[in-house]
């Protein structure tokens, strides 16, 4: 198994270029099954996840070309074959196959998606849009998932869904660009990501209004076209990256990101610290002197800094967050709103010498400034893999990073960046 060692005690100082934003990669992959037209995707991020939804649309017939790095132009296939378990399981994005493979084919199973293991993963909110739209929906017995039209298309409705689900507000809107009338969907997810699919789904002909928002008003068409499509940044990578610098100590000018989409992470990062200053329309200084005390609320109790929907603070950051915190002085609680199994990760950072009670599995309370030591650790998901390895980017001695497939999953040549920042690690198989 390929593992990551990282003798740290050294600042991340330099410049990184953040990659194309992986959420958003996964749903205009998926999208290009609406229609047989070529679609051309850009800036997409060369990961595990992508790699295994290529797969998957070329397991369906699709024609997937690389006409250079990050840029594929992809034909859809008839989109009718089975499958392929191994692959649905390998990636919980493809559960955004079912949107428009249901809209394309008027029926679609699919086998239980994977990912990462943090805990419930909620199905409710795809059967209540899908069916919404006109779709009956079974559970199969051994977990896979059955759609099929109903009577002789989808049909256009008002849909609420019952939670902001990101999955599932991009599978309606998938379904709801092919179907008949119009759909609003109310408490729609509004992440950076579904907006990325959003206008890409305009570019295909498709009409969408509230991009943005929690209310997306989506007007069927019969047909969609090819379109060429630009990802945004991947604001959970440059996140990650802040908190990098953070943890230990440098300076870092962090290159191709949006502002508008950094500003409740700022607010997030200013609690435990950490600022940073624009560097240009599309770039930030995360500059090596910081206050790194953590902030406490105006009658002077302990603050806390909690995951919500967009426009919250995202719930994948928590963990980024939690590692940097243990460098900053004071007491913070840290409260995981959304996945019960996110926090156990902290086990980790405890085996590193870090001061961290976990209430419970959802809340953890950070007091600091630690001394990290090395350790060997594992890496649990995509972002507390990261977090871990900046912990022992940050920690003194040498660590040793195992299951690291999990943090690849997610981010794009990570041991060249860090390398590049003058962090001492090499990846071996």
């Amino acid at each position: 198994m390929s593992e990551y060692r990282i003798i740290g005690g050294k600042p991340a100082s330099g410049e990184v270029l953040i990659s194309g934003n992986k959420n958003a990669a996964l749903p205009c992959l998926a999208a290009t099954l609406l229609t047989d037209e070529p679609v051309r995707l850009s800036n997409v991020p060369e990961i595990e996840d992508v790699k295994v939804m290529i797969a998957l649309l070329e397991s369906l017939g699709s024609s997937v070309i690389r006409e250079g790095k990050g840029e594929y132009a992809i034909r859809s296939g008839r989109g009718d074959a089975s499958l392929p378990k191994d692959l649905v399981q390998a990636v919980r994005g493809s559960i955004l196959l079912l949107g428009p493979l249901l809209a394309r084919n008027g029926e679609v199973t699919i086998p239980p998606p994977g990912g990462d293991v943090i805990g419930l993963r909620r199905l409710d909110t795809h059967f209540l849009g899908l069916t919404a739209l006109g779709a009956n929906a079974k559970l199969g017995e051994d977990g896979s998932l059955h759609f099929k039209i109903v009577k002789k298309g989808l049909v256009g409705n008002d849909i609420f869904l019952d939670e902001a689900s990101v999955t599932a507000t991009e599978n309606v809107i998938m379904a709801a660009a092919l179907a008949e009338g119009e759909t609003t969907i109310f408490n729609a997810a509004c992440e950076p990501h579904v907006q990325d699919l959003c206008h890409l789904l305009v570019r295909m002909g498709s009409t969408i209004t509230g991009i943005g928002s929690n209310r997306l008003t989506v007007i069927g068409s019969k047909k969609l076209k090819g379109a060429s499509h630009t990802l945004g940044f991947d604001y959970m990578e440059a996140g990650s990256f802040i908190g990098l610098a953070a943890a230990t100590g440098g300076e870092l000018l962090i290159r191709g990101i949006d502002h508008q989409h950094l500003r409740m992470l700022h607010l997030g990062f200013e609690r435990i610290g950490i600022a940073w200053e624009s560097a240009g329309p599309s770039s930030i200084l995360v500059p090596k002197k910081q206050r790194k005390v953590l902030a406490k609320e105006l009658g002077g109790q302990t603050t806390k800094i909690d995951s919500a929907p967009w426009p919250g603070f995202p719930a994948d950051l928590l963990s980024i967050l939690t590692v940097a915190a243990t460098q900053s002085r004071g007491s913070i609680l840290i409260h995981e709103k959304m996945f019960e199994s996110r926090m156990y990760f902290i086990d980790w950072l405890i085996r590193m010498g870090a001061n961290i009670i976990l209430c419970d599995p959802h809340r953890a309370v950070v007091q600091g400034p630690s001394k990290l030591i090395g350790s060997v650790l594992s890496s649990p998901d995509v972002r507390a893999g990261m977090a871990l390895v900046i912990a022992a980017a940050a920690a003194r001695g040498e660590s040793i990073i195992q299951n690291i497939y999990q943090i690849e999953r997610g981010y794009e040549n990570l041991s060249e960046k860090l390398t590049s920042l003058g962090i001492d690690m090499v990846r071996t198989d």
